[in-house]
């Protein structure tokens, strides 16, 4: 089959999250037919809250998690509704729901559900559908007339399908596998020890002595959150020197302790900081981050990832010497995310099309070159390279697909919410000073151009 843009593929989809739903909604609108294969019951991905952790496993040290989100149960969106939603399908206030500016996870993942519902994108998605193993067909020159091997288990199933596809979509989030320090004394202390991506409710640490490691969104939510009930929680940081919104919050709480760095942990249940202090504790929860991971993709070396780059890519979505039949979606992070997956998954399908081209192997490998090395010049560590936090590229990358770059009014309400945040951190999703912007948000086509239906979903 042959559309009227070009050459369709039969494409998969590996993820039913914020970035695969928007992947298969833009490859199907290009023409092509696409799959995706979900591992849980439902859509949304990270947002998909799952009460029931792997107690088993609390540090996330498995090759495949039981569990894929991270979610816990009481987080709300750090920014405002307004600024989330795709381009086509704002982020509305629905009556009888959670009407705050910045909701609950819950309502994060009604209005995926809205969306999968608005675009008709559920006849394309298989639950309960495990990916085991992506790999490439023997055949042809790298990245012309490639084909795809993807092998799947459906949940109880005991046979693994295979079949052949003409590209893969990698769209697998990158907040699931937990990224971990390496502490002295770590395999060998007794006391609990758990990442943040188990982490649910706070009931478990009542009246314990609790060591929080790193001071991220998830450390600053989890100590807010623990100090009503534990005996005594300890902030660990890289770096005393802390936002006035955080020293708000300690100041606040006699039993909440700000400290350096944690440097080991005892036996006898003793974690020393760097600074020489000591605290004998019960748990320690690790709030470190996440690492990428691919367990199922095979491509024989040809992308690695390397201190949690993942490489070589050009623009973060393509690797050269297999574009355009393997891509990733969603690994850029610290950026406004739905329209910048938006972006990404339009480029992708017109690529798949051949309504746009992609630059020659050897400008795509020297493009790849000059970041890493602007990268390293900027100071940024190589664990850093997605992180990019920079209106300015979203724009750029806009344009490799003919997308709108984002509206002025979304970068300022982006703004506004993280400066507030870092004043009034345990406020600023229910008290903020920007209406004039708002007011501008809401009058703009973005909010304006769907009808009623929309609403009444």
């Amino acid at each position: 089959m042959v559309s009227d843009r070009g050459q369709s593929k039969n494409v998969c989809v590996i993820g039913a999250g914020p970035s695969g739903l928007v992947a298969a909604r833009e490859l199907r609108k290009e023409g092509h037919t696409a799959v995706v294969l979900e591992q849980n019951h439902d859509i949304g991905g990270q947002w998909l809250y799952e009460p029931h952790v792997d107690i088993e496993d609390p540090l996330g040290r498995n090759k495949f998690l039981n569990v894929h989100s991270s979610i816990y149960d009481s987080l709300r969106i750090a920014s405002p509704r307004e600024i989330m939603g795709y381009t086509d399908f704002p982020f509305l206030v629905k009556k009888g729901r959670d009407m705050r500016r910045f909701p609950g996870h819950k309502e994060l993942w009604l209005y995926l559900k809205d969306f999968c519902e608005w675009f008709g994108l559920k006849e394309m998605i298989r639950f309960n559908t495990r990916v085991e193993y992506v790999g490439m067909l023997d055949y042809g020159e790298f990245g012309k007339d490639l084909k795809w091997v993807v092998k799947s288990k459906e949940k109880n199933a005991e046979k693994v399908v295979e079949e052949v596809f003409d590209a893969v979509v990698v769209a697998t989030g990158h907040y699931s596998q937990p990224r971990l320090p390496c502490i002295k004394g770590m395999d060998a202390w007794k006391r609990k020890q758990m990442h943040s991506h188990i982490y649910r409710v706070p009931e478990p640490f009542r009246d314990e002595v609790v060591v929080i490691v790193g001071n991220s969104q998830s450390g600053q939510d989890i100590s807010m959150e623990i100090v009503d009930v534990a005996k005594e929680v300890y902030l660990s940081a890289r770096s005393l020197d802390v936002t006035e919104g955080l020293s708000k919050v300690i100041s606040k709480h006699q039993n909440l302790h700000l400290h350096p760095q944690m440097e080991s942990l005892h036996e006898d249940g003793r974690v020393q900081f760097e600074d020489g202090s000591c605290v004998t504790a019960d748990t320690v929860i690790y709030c470190t981050g996440y690492s990428y991971t691919f367990p199922f993709l095979d491509t024989k070396g040809i992308v690695v990832v390397d201190d949690n780059r993942v490489g070589p890519l050009f623009e973060h979505t393509f690797p050269p010497s297999l574009a355009p039949s393997l891509s990733f979606i969603g690994i850029p992070r610290k950026l406004i995310g739905f329209p910048f997956f938006e972006s990404q998954a339009k480029w992708i399908a017109e690529v798949l099309s051949g309504k746009k081209s992609l630059p020659s192997w050897d400008d795509m490998m020297q493009s790849i070159k000059e970041f890493y090395h602007s990268r390293e010049l900027a100071g940024i560590p190589k664990r850093n390279t997605h992180d990019l936090a920079d209106f300015e590229y979203c724009d750029k990358y806009a344009d490799y697909s003919g997308s709108p770059h984002l509206e002025e009014w979304r970068k300022q309400l982006c703004i506004s919410a993280l400066v507030n945040s870092f004043s009034n951190l345990e406020t600023y999703r229910d008290l903020y000073d920007d209406h004039e912007l708002l007011q501008e948000a809401l009058q703009s086509p973005h909010f304006t151009q769907l009808g009623d239906d929309a609403l009444a979903l």
